[in-house]
């Protein structure tokens, strides 16, 4: 992407050291000021602020507004959304001011960090890119770390801090991320692994005779060399040496977040959740910190409270030696964040502090990122959390209790499209008890799913199209797999966490999902899960708790919710649950403050309870061709469209009026005085006709005649089109007897 995009005011890394020249600061009368592009934030002082996610993104806004309440966060710079905007407009072309603001965001972070961008001689400062749509888009987008080195400058990095494999690790990480992100070294078509994490597991099965042994193990000689096979990978792959200049490497990754904008997976996220195109993303560049620095450091990923079931804990996970994309991957399987307690008290501790101011401040739940630098904690992220239905409501009631927001915003805070998640059946307890558990992972979404297996994302969706209930089975997911984790009823993954690529996603979706079920060894090449002695083939059916996190073989059955049983059954179990009480204190509040009454389609006495039950105040249609598809309802109804004359039309209607009526009856009783709109018949008669040979064959020896005579009148009452066809008001002026009998 660097290659086709183009900074103005160019400079080489030579003049990186070189301070920009000062902008005048008078105006000439008439002269307009000259857009900003760039908002710097570090050392408690911010350009922007939480108020300005249009213009620096949701990322951009956070981070300067944590920024300014006082929070570690390292130094940084957005580039605003408007130079996205700008980049698409003008042929991927940048605004000719541009360079000049980006070395000033440069120079103020080298201020603050007391180091220099590309320098050789001591300690270099490496920068983040991150992208920063205005919309939180977990896992949508890219993001480099590491951003500055080459072969010079990790001999700095490993002279100014005395760790080589530090050093080493972090070059290598950043060939990878660079290598994926700008220079499109990625999975081909037909490909389940990632190609530079293959590479690794080669390396591995040579150096040590196993590839599933933890990165950390590895030393800086193997780092050293997986640097060497990573370039010769980005030039085998791509046909150009990976870049050493770091001013390009920032041009080429900016350019890069710029363009995830439009890539395949951001464009079907933004689809799903109605994001328009012409938002554009923010580019985030912070100095970067290191949780990679040996068994002081760390990083990790935390939710205020827990965002698959609202429980108010501190929740999430981290890993020591380890830099933030190794938590959120999902290829190791990180620690508790509570764990870090032992480890490091200290900063445990100030995260708590932190947890609750940032609550206190953004009166929402919060998701953020963390690095701990030998034991320093910085913070680098915050952002609504995404969350279950279960955990929305439960999030809402709770903060109303506290008085952190007020019964409105409580209703807010519960999406209308999530609200059938809460209605979703779960696994009969009967059923658990006969099946076999084979996993146990981490709940990461909460809910039954039962499916055939598919271990990769294109085939997943391709059975889904095909009508099949399906589960998306990986290793660790992945931005690429989006459209198989959309088509899945669930996932399911053998490593990564709770803040794992597909837990998050999974939540935002309100999919089942368990992460980190690591008794299953998944087989791409042969597409088998095993799991001890059993093994699965692609196609063959699992079923997953995600609210307990286990995994069982087959298919099991369901039933419905503790809120669908406590309305419409009266269960006084389910009545006493916390989750059917705040349930109905939410229903009461949205009763409050409505405006618009609601009448349902309902078509039986049963739907009509089940509506009434759920708020609504009347039928808004009744579709009476509806209450004849039942039992042998159908063939009544069959043998009055096949009557040859008035006198047996009137004997079939006759066996039907009985059916009619009782409908009618429970359903005006279940009314209670409500309204109901009736409609008289009206589907096309011949979808009440069976269309199989078999079929009519059935028919016609329920009703004692011919099947001839049954495809002939197929035949005849087939329509081109339904729907100004012999139907509604048009069936009753030609069989007036129909009207009578409904009426």
């Amino acid at each position: 992407m660097a290659t086709k995009t183009r900074f103005s005011n160019r400079r080489s890394s030579s003049s990186s050291t070189r301070k920009p020249a000062p902008r005048s600061s008078t105006k000439r009368a008439g002269e307009t000021k000259a857009p900003k592009y760039v908002y710097m934030w570090g050392n408690n002082k911010a350009d922007g602020d939480g108020s300005m996610k249009p213009l620096l993104g949701g990322k951009g806004a956070n981070l300067a507004e944590m920024t300014r309440i006082g929070l570690p966060v390292p130094p940084g710079f957005t580039i605003t959304t408007e130079v996205c905007t700008y980049y698409y407009a003008h042929k991927k072309q940048y605004p000719a001011t541009l360079q000049a603001e980006m070395e000033n965001g440069l120079a103020n972070m080298e201020r603050i960090m007391g180091t220099k961008f590309g320098v050789t001689t001591k300690m270099p400062l490496l920068v983040a890119v991150r992208s920063g749509a205005r919309d939180s888009m977990p896992g949508m987008m890219d993001t480099i770390l590491n951003l500055g080195l080459n072969d010079d400058t990790v001999q700095a990095l490993v002279t100014a801090t005395k760790n080589e494999r530090f050093a080493w690790d972090c070059y290598r990480r950043f060939i990878q991320m660079y290598g994926d992100v700008v220079m499109g070294v990625q999975k081909r078509e037909g490909e389940d692994h990632d190609p530079f994490e293959s590479l690794i597991e080669h390396y591995k099965d040579e150096k040590h005779g196993q590839h599933d042994i933890d990165d950390s193990k590895l030393d800086a000689s193997d780092y050293q060399e997986l640097v060497v096979r990573f370039k010769k990978l980005v030039k085998d792959r791509t046909g150009k040496a990976f870049p050493n200049d770091p001013w390009d490497q920032l041009r080429g990754a900016s350019g890069a977040v710029f363009g995830s904008w439009m890539n395949d997976r951001a464009i079907v996220y933004r689809r799903k959740y109605n994001i328009p195109q012409e938002w554009g993303t923010a580019v985030n560049v912070q100095a970067m910190v290191y949780g990679n620095t040996g068994e002081n450091s760390g990083s990790g990923v935390a939710f205020t409270r827990n965002p698959a079931n609202g429980v108010n804990e501190f929740y999430g996970e981290f890993l020591i030696n380890a830099q933030g994309e190794d938590v959120v991957a999902g290829v190791r399987t990180p620690q508790p964040v509570i764990e870090l307690k032992k480890l490091m008290p200290d900063a445990y501790a100030e995260l708590l502090k932190v947890r609750t101011r940032l609550e206190k401040h953004f009166k929402d739940v919060q998701d953020v990122e963390f690095t701990i630098q030998e034991r320093k904690l910085f913070m680098l992220q915050t952002r609504n959390g995404k969350r279950t239905a279960a955990a929305a409501l439960k999030f809402s009631m709770d903060m109303f209790k506290e008085k952190l927001i007020d019964w409105k915003t409580a209703v807010m805070r519960n999406p209308a499209d999530q609200l059938d998640q809460l209605l979703a059946p779960i696994f009969d307890a009967a059923e658990i008890k006969k099946a076999t558990a084979i996993a146990t992972g981490l709940p990461a979404g909460p809910g039954a799913a039962s499916g055939r297996v598919y271990l990769n994302a294109d085939r997943a969706a391709a059975a889904a199209e095909k009508g099949e209930k399906v589960l998306l089975v990986r290793n660790e997911t992945s931005p690429e797999d989006l459209r198989g984790m959309i088509a899945a009823e669930g996932i399911l993954t053998a490593k990564g966490g709770v803040s794992s690529h597909a837990a998050l996603v999974a939540r935002q979706m309100g999919k089942v999902c368990i992460c980190g079920a690591s008794a299953l060894q998944i087989d791409y090449a042969k597409k088998t899960v095993r799991a001890g002695d059993q093994t699965f083939k692609e196609g063959d059916y699992l079923s997953i708790d995600g609210t307990a996190g286990t995994v069982y073989a087959g298919q099991l059955a369901t039933v419905p919710s503790e809120i669908i049983t406590g309305m419409l059954h009266g269960d006084k179990a389910a009545q006493k649950t916390e989750k059917f009480r705040s349930f109905n204190q939410l229903m009461k509040w949205c009763a409050d403050a409505a405006r618009l009454d609601v009448r349902c389609n309902a078509d039986n006495p049963e739907q009509t309870e089940n509506a009434l039950a759920f708020g609504a105040v009347g039928i808004g249609l009744t579709r009476t061709e509806h209450m004849f598809f039942e039992g042998n309802r159908i063939d009544a109804m069959r043998e009055m469209i096949l009557a040859a004359n008035v006198e047996d039309r009137k004997k079939a209607l006759a066996k039907l009026l009985p059916y009619q009526r009782e409908d009618f009856i429970g359903i005006f009783r279940a009314l209670k005085g409500y309204p109901a709109t009736i409609r008289f018949l009206d589907p096309p008669l011949h979808e009440f006709l069976p269309h199989t040979k078999e079929q009519q064959m059935d028919l016609a020896k329920t009703l004692g005649i011919k099947v001839e005579f049954i495809q002939q009148r197929v035949a005849q009452l087939h329509e081109f089109n339904p729907m100004l066809g012999h139907r509604g008001c048009r069936l009753g002026i030609a069989y007036p007897e129909i009207t009578e009998m409904q009426s």
